[in-house]
């Protein structure tokens, strides 16, 4: 016969039970997910931001607080890397200008390109870019679209070598120039490769994702909803029921967690101008990363959509 103490020790052993599924679920729902750049093990959150067009504004009042908002919102859900160019009209500037309005912004990790056939107004370009934004310092300079980026990699290993960036890379979009960055991967001394990569420009899982993965190299993926085109493919259209239990909420989140869930890549940087976006962009970092067989659901079913 069970006394009234033993009978609550049971009571209350069973009812830890019941909770503790849940208690886990909600922890690791709003664990952040980080990922190891390869050749330090740094650890980095798996979404950045972008800066083509969306920052791309005139320096007035308005557009330096528009922006300084959607900043503050990627840093409060613990945003790190913002991808920026020279080629990316006033965007670096108006960086710059929105970083001093940010009291919390210690975990940035500054990622910007030199996008010159000349190597000394590269040279120039790289400082024009420390200038702009307005740091010491930055965490990577990469060559953009691999523009003479023989010349470029020797300033950039100088950089390094006197502590003014820690990382260097090469970058191409839109799928371009593989062959060629297959090339600079197997061949160059770099920390970083970006490249294009969705759930339609899927190209890169042939070669390049496990070309990075063997040799070391952090990925960061461009243009992640394809320029907005993915969205238009799923308009209107309700996610999967089976979603949920991958705790995947919104179609940003399915299309991002699909990038991030790939072992070789690093970052996925979408671009917005929306603080809504933002934080809907953000949330993909949150909770679990789909496995290599959900991973293929996923696909399966977007397919099946387009």
């Amino acid at each position: 016969m069970i006394d009234r103490r033993n009978f609550l020790i049971i009571f209350f052993l069973n009812l830890i039970n019941l909770l503790i599924p849940r208690l886990s679920f909600s922890t690791n729902h709003k664990r952040i997910i980080k990922k190891n750049i390869p050749k330090t093990k740094e650890k980095i959150s798996p979404i950045g931001m972008g800066t083509w067009l969306t920052f791309d504004v005139l320096p007035l009042k308005k557009n330096i607080e528009h922006c300084s908002n959607i900043l503050n919102s990627f840093f409060y859900h613990h945003g790190q890397m913002i991808d920026s160019s020279p080629m990316y009209g006033t965007a670096e500037r108006i960086i710059g200008l929105s970083l001093q309005n940010i009291k919390n912004k210690n975990n940035l990790f500054s990622a910007t390109k030199v996008w010159t056939p000349l190597k000394t107004h590269g040279e120039k370009q790289i400082q024009d870019s420390f200038n702009l934004w307005k740091i010491n310092n930055f965490s990577l300079i990469q060559v953009h679209n691999l523009v003479n980026y023989k010349d470029h990699l020797q300033t950039l290993k100088k950089l390094k070598e006197n502590k003014k960036i820690k990382y260097l890379g090469v970058t191409t979009s839109h799928g371009s120039r593989h062959e060629e960055l297959i090339h600079i991967m197997k061949n160059e001394e770099i920390d970083f490769v970006q490249f294009t990569y969705n759930l339609i420009d899927d190209e890169a899982e042939k070669y390049l994702l496990p070309l990075a993965y063997e040799k070391k190299i952090a990925v960061i993926v461009n243009r992640p909803f394809q320029g907005g085109n993915l969205f238009n493919i799923v308009k209107n259209k309700k996610l999967p029921h089976w979603a949920n239990d991958h705790q995947i909420v919104s179609w940003p989140d399915f299309f991002l967690k699909f990038i991030i869930s790939h072992p070789s890549v690093t970052c996925a940087i979408p671009a917005t101008s929306k603080v809504e976006h933002m934080k809907e962009n953000m949330q993909s970092q949150y909770g679990v990363l789909p496995d290599l067989k959900t991973r293929e659901k996923m696909k399966d079913f977007f397919k099946n959509l387009s």
